[in-house]
């Protein structure tokens, strides 16, 4: 399966994860004429800074629904959906997907739209709450307007969709529309909820650290992460037995690097546009993957120890970036 497929398998389970939360903030639905809404929202991308967007510009009635599935290692704990110790697998059914033995960890699930170049408007998208259709419009579309690696970008277009939703919805509704109140609920909860994603990894990673180094044995190594997975559900509100090691890895991919992202986007002041401008300028000078393989002598762009190392890179950018923007 080539990288590409690998990375919308991991981005279809993590955008499933999202709609569960979904269900729990009241909303409206999306109003039976979309168009006119998906307009008014891509009217507001481009004033923050957005270039045109290929996706969800026509309607399809062919049925919606892409399947994932991820399989790992219970004594392995992925760094995010990128690290090669996950096996995204294309099947299209729970059963195949769970074909395998005991000790592995599987996430199936599906998902109602795929946020890639030409990639139409489904009925299954239509049906979700009006602050998810927001949400995925502006997500999608961010992947569109720059070519950082997936775990920078992820939490970048979370950023920029979190803060821009609030930002249309309050244009559009109104402060006291019950419309804004369950967008701007849904966007302060989502970002909060990056915080505790990666407290709860964090604080698992620990113990996945301490088993490496035989401080601890499997047994008690899966005790602990029972534990920690039980917390990590209620939190993040997954249904009862079903986050495991893979969607961990999802979830992190996401967070890991929010709080740096939402750091300068409010050491500019809190400004949508200079925001995507400054990221612009940062995906310019950014090191390519070749300067950091060379830098860091690594042999091949599919391992991870390669995307720890162009994450830190690009992480490294961001802050001379800041800093110079700040002298100025």
């Amino acid at each position: 399966m080539n990288n590409h497929l690998a990375v919308r398998l991991a981005t279809l389970a993590l955008l499933a994860a999202v709609v569960a939360g979904c269900a729990l903030v009241p909303d409206a639905k999306i109003p039976k004429e979309w168009e006119p809404l998906l307009e008014e929202i891509r009217a507001f991308e481009r004033r923050i800074g957005f270039q045109g967007s290929e996706a969800f510009i026509e309607f399809s009635e062919e049925d919606g629904g892409y399947p994932f599935c991820g399989q790992v290692s219970r004594l392995h704990l992925p760094y995010s959906y990128e690290d090669p110790a996950i096996r995204w697998l294309d099947v299209d059914t729970e059963q195949e997907c769970r074909a395998v033995g005991e000790g592995t960890d599987v996430y199936f699930g599906t998902v109602e739209a795929l946020g890639e170049v030409g990639a139409a408007v489904t009925s299954e998208m239509l049906g979700v709450p009006l602050h998810r259709f927001i949400y995925l419009v502006i997500h999608e579309d961010c992947h569109e307007q720059f070519a950082f690696p997936a775990g920078i970008e992820e939490a970048l277009c979370n950023l920029i969709a979190y803060k821009g939703m609030a930002a249309f919805s309050a244009e559009k509704y109104g402060l006291l529309s019950r419309e804004n109140i369950a967008i701007q609920r849904y966007a302060s909860a989502e970002t909060g909820r990056t915080r505790t994603v990666k407290a709860l990894y964090e604080d698992l990673a620990g113990h996945y650290a301490r088993y490496e180094r035989k401080e601890i044995s499997p047994d008690a190594l899966l005790k602990e992460r029972a534990r920690i997975l039980s917390r990590a559900e209620r939190a993040l509100k997954w249904k009862r037995g079903s986050l495991n090691n893979v969607g961990m890895a999802n979830e992190m991919t996401y967070s890991r690097h929010y709080p740096l992202l939402e750091s300068v986007f409010d050491a500019l002041g809190r400004d949508l546009a200079r925001t995507v401008a400054f990221f612009r300028r940062v995906d310019a000078i950014k090191p390519s993957p070749r300067e950091v393989m060379k830098k860091h002598r690594i042999a091949s762009d599919r391992g991870l120890n390669y995307v720890r190392a162009y994450e830190a890179a690009i992480v490294e950018t961001i802050e001379q970036a800041l800093a110079e923007a700040a002298r100025r």
